[in-house]
C-alpha cells in the first residue's frame, strides 16, 4: 500500500461558477502498474469512507482475490469534501486565511470527477480497466464513465443511481437538519455539530438496513441492562444506533458529512444531457451492474434502470438480508460475480 497527495496548484473552477485557487487529493495505490499501463483499477469510496479501499471492501482487494494486487494497480482516491486528506471544510479558505467551516464551496458529482481526472492525468494513466464503485462511489463512476466514455474499458456500478432520488435527497436533507439543530453547528470549530452528526449516522442507517434487518439483529433489550428494572431497560435496537454514532463521531466530522451529502444531491446523469437514459447511452464500457434486493437507498430498479440505458449492460441483484450495506458485507457472492464478469469479456 502507498499513500500519497496530489497537489494541484492550479485555478479550478467549479460547475456553480466558483472558483478554487488549488485543490489536492489524498490517494491510496496498491500493487504496481505495468509497463504498459494497462492493470489499473479505479475504486470509489462511499460517503464516510477512506481511499484505503482493502480494508472497508476487502472481501474484493487484496492477496488471492479478485483485484489482486500482484495483478492491478488499484487506486482510491479521497473526494474533496471528505476527512481524510482531501481538500476540506476544516482546511485554511486563502480568501480569510482562516477555515472554511461552514463557507467550503460545494462540490458537485461532475466537479469531484473532475478533479480526478487531473489525478489520472498526473498519474499518466491513459485507460482504466476496471472501475468499481458502490452508493457515492457509483455515483462518481457512472459520471466519469458518461464525461469520458473512452477511459473505461469495464465498469462496475453496484447499489447506486443515475440520479438522486427525491427519497434520497430527503434522507440526506433530515441528517443535514440533525447536524443544523445542534446547538454548536454555528460555531467555527472543528468538532462543531457532532451531536448532531450522531444523529445523522442514526437516521442513515436506517436507509442501510430494513425492517427484516433489525428484526433480525436487534431483538430485545441491552445486555448491559438486562438486571434493571423495565422503566430503565434500554432496547438493542437503541444501544446499536448510539454506537454507531459515537463510532462516527470518532472518526469524522460534522462539516465533511454535511457537505459531501450536499455533493450527493447535485448527481444527475442527465443534467445537460437532454436525459438520464441519453446519458447512460453514451457509456461505451462493458458494464456490470449489481444491487441488492433488501436495499430502500438505491432499490433494484434503479440498477435495472441503469442497466437497462447502457448498451449491452448486465444486471446482477443480490438477496440479502442487509439492506444497502449489503454490498459491503456479500463479499463471497460479490466477488464471484465480478470475477466472472471479469474474465468472461
Amino acid at each position: 500500500m502507498h499513500q500519497a497527495i496530489y497537489n494541484h496548484n492550479e485555478e479550478f473552477v467549479l460547475e456553480s461558477g466558483e472558483k478554487i485557487p488549488a485543490f489536492r487529493l489524498q490517494y491510496t495505490t496498491y500493487g504496481k502498474l505495468n509497463s504498459a499501463k494497462t492493470n489499473v483499477v479505479w475504486t470509489f469510496h462511499a460517503l464516510t469512507a477512506n481511499s484505503e479501499a482493502a480494508d472497508w471492501w476487502s472481501g474484493i482487494i487484496g492477496e488471492g482475490k479478485v483485484f489482486d494486487p500482484e495483478k492491478y494497480y488499484i487506486i482510491c482516491a479521497n473526494i474533496p469534501g471528505s476527512a481524510y486528506g482531501s481538500l476540506s471544510p476544516l482546511d485554511i479558505n486563502p480568501k480569510t486565511n482562516e477555515k472554511y467551516y461552514h463557507d467550503f464551496p460545494v462540490f458537485s458529482m461532475r466537479d469531484v470527477v473532475r478533479t480526478f481526472q487531473h489525478l489520472r492525468n498526473y498519474l499518466g494513466i491513459e485507460k482504466i480497466a476496471v472501475g468499481i464503485g458502490g452508493s457515492l462511489g457509483g455515483m462518481q463512476l457512472l459520471e466519469w464513465a458518461i464525461e469520458q466514455p473512452d477511459v473505461f474499458e469495464k465498469i462496475i456500478p453496484i447499489s447506486t443511481s443515475a440520479k438522486t432520488s427525491p427519497w434520497a435527497a430527503a434522507l440526506n436533507a433530515s441528517q443535514r437538519m440533525s447536524i443544523e439543530a445542534d446547538c454548536t453547528w454555528k460555531e467555527k470549530k472543528d468538532d462543531a455539530g457532532i451531536s448532531g452528526l450522531k444523529v445523522a449516522r442514526s437516521i442513515a442507517l436506517l436507509s442501510y438496513r430494513d425492517y427484516n434487518a433489525y428484526n433480525a439483529t436487534q431483538q430485545g433489550f441491552s445486555e448491559q441492562t438486562k438486571d434493571l428494572s423495565i422503566d430503565k431497560k434500554i432496547t438493542r435496537a437503541e444501544t446499536y444506533q448510539k454506537y454507531q454514532g459515537e463510532k462516527l463521531a470518532k472518526r469524522f466530522n460534522a462539516f465533511s458529512y454535511y457537505f459531501i451529502t450536499r455533493t450527493m444531491d447535485t448527481h444527475d446523469v442527465g443534467r445537460g444531457r437532454i436525459s438520464v437514459e441519453n446519458a447512460l447511452g453514451k457509456i461505451a464500457a462493458n458494464t456490470l451492474v449489481m444491487g441488492i434486493s433488501t436495499d430502500i437507498l438505491f432499490p433494484p430498479e434503479e440498477q435495472e434502470l441503469i442497466a437497462k440505458h447502457i448498451p449491452d449492460a448486465e444486471v446482477r441483484i443480490i438477496n440479502s438480508l442487509y439492506g444497502h450495506d449489503g454490498f459491503l458485507l456479500e463479499f463471497d457472492t460479490i466477488e464471484k460475480i465480478i470475477r466472472d464478469f471479469i474474465f468472461r469479456k
